[in-house]
């Protein structure tokens, strides 16, 4: 019956009255990004010979079944099954410690499943947001005393992907949460009261990752060490690790860290030269030089520095039509989730768009320098399976509240 329903779903979906329940300025945005990520992942590649433009082209047309399937499923569906889907998301992250999980540079971060990979912290992020806002949309949040049953829930739900994620080791998927969760907490209006514990909590935190970074510094120069030598992360109890701490450092202070910069602020310092270089109109499709001459690695220019790569080649107009059309996808997100009629699907959509604007705001801004690199990848530009198929569920839930808003029961 589950499938006779979705066939005559998409049959409707071709007739004019099914279009009007459609939002269309939603998969617009999507197709022009997937398109522009296509052409750049093409010029980032073009002089080492790469394909994986073609492999973006398969996972985009994947992720576009993927994501009508998911808009044409009611989202009050998820709402019930939340905690089979955070389950199934939580058994994914585990895989990775078994046969399954592949390790490439000391971290275990991809279940290898013979015909592609797969990166579990997508799925966790999905599992996450679907889960939370369940318990937060069947709960009833007042004072501190009345929501510190939600909040142990939400903690809980929310601690075991993060200390998972953590131990693949991945900051960058880490930091997702923590953005995503506050933002459903806020809008369910928790007492401000925790919201003001929370951010001496937070000030607190970046006092003691402050000071451990310090005392690395202070490690590596007493003993006369560069980035790459010494084993501080057997000495500190903060759960990092020593090239975690370097990307940091070579934010922070690059000449101190790496003078010749040769080291882990080359991707930083070419990025920043790279996007300086296109100037107001860039100097054209496929005419780059950073990638090509392998000054921004070909190991990360189709990926997370694709940014730099469409900023050398279209300049300072082609880098602001890209954040514009990010923009017009995250404001007609918020459009979509004040139109929502219950609060999970407010929460639902609210998350998505936290998780779209954490990554394009991270991802950007370790590009031109103002955040320290943690190899987050831009939403549809960046080459990546697990990820344009997250990008495409993750839109699909916004496509299905948009489309369901009014079949309130």
């Amino acid at each position: 019956m589950f499938n006779n329903t979705l066939y005559h779903r998409y049959y409707r979906l071709l007739n004019q009255a099914e279009w009007n329940r459609t939002d269309l300025i939603q998969p617009l945005c999507i197709l022009i990004l997937s398109v522009t990520g296509i052409f750049f992942i093409y010029s980032a590649q073009l002089y080492s010979g790469g394909s994986f433009w073609i492999k973006q082209i398969v996972w985009i047309i994947i992720g576009a079944f993927v994501y009508t399937l998911v808009s044409l499923i009611s989202y009050r569906i998820f709402l019930e099954k939340g905690h089979w889907i955070y389950g199934a998301s939580i058994l994914l992250l585990l895989l990775l410690w078994t046969p399954l999980g592949e390790e490439r540079n000391n971290s275990r971060r991809w279940l290898d499943f013979g015909y592609f990979l797969f990166q579990s912290s997508e799925a966790a992020k999905i599992g996450s947001l679907i889960m939370v806002s369940s318990i937060l949309a069947r709960s009833e949040i007042g004072s501190i005393k009345d929501s510190l049953k939600v909040i142990a829930k939400v903690t809980i739900v929310i601690l075991i992907p993060i200390l998972l994620i953590f131990k693949q080791p991945d900051l960058g998927s880490a930091l997702i949460f923590p953005p995503m969760i506050f933002s459903l907490l806020y809008i369910s209006k928790l007492s401000e009261r925790f919201f003001a514990i929370i951010f001496v909590v937070f000030i607190l935190l970046m006092g003691i990752l402050s000071l451990d970074i310090y005392k690395y510094y202070t490690y590596l120069q007493e003993n006369n060490l560069s980035v790459y030598e010494g084993d501080y992360q057997n000495h500190s109890w903060l759960p990092l690790k020593d090239y975690q701490r370097n990307r940091i450092l070579a934010f922070i202070a690059p000449e101190a860290v790496d003078p010749r910069g040769i080291g882990v602020s080359w991707n930083q310092r070419q990025s920043h030269i790279t996007v300086g270089s296109g100037g107001a109109l860039g100097k054209g499709w496929t005419e780059g030089t950073q990638a090509k001459l392998g000054y921004l690695p070909q190991s990360v220019a189709y990926t997370d520095f694709i940014f730099s790569v469409l900023a050398e080649e279209k300049g300072f107009l082609g880098s602001i039509f890209v954040i514009g059309i990010y923009v017009v996808l995250v404001c007609n997100g918020i459009r979509i989730a004040a139109m929502a009629q219950d609060r999970f699907g407010m929460l639902l959509v609210v998350g998505v768009c936290v998780i779209f604007m954490v990554h394009i705001f991270i991802n950007v801004g370790m590009t031109i320098g103002l955040m320290p690199i943690t190899g987050l990848p831009l939403p549809f530009l960046s080459y990546g399976g697990s990820f344009i198929i997250s990008c495409c569920i993750l839109q699909g839930l916004v496509q299905s509240v948009f489309r369901y808003r009014r079949e309130i029961s």
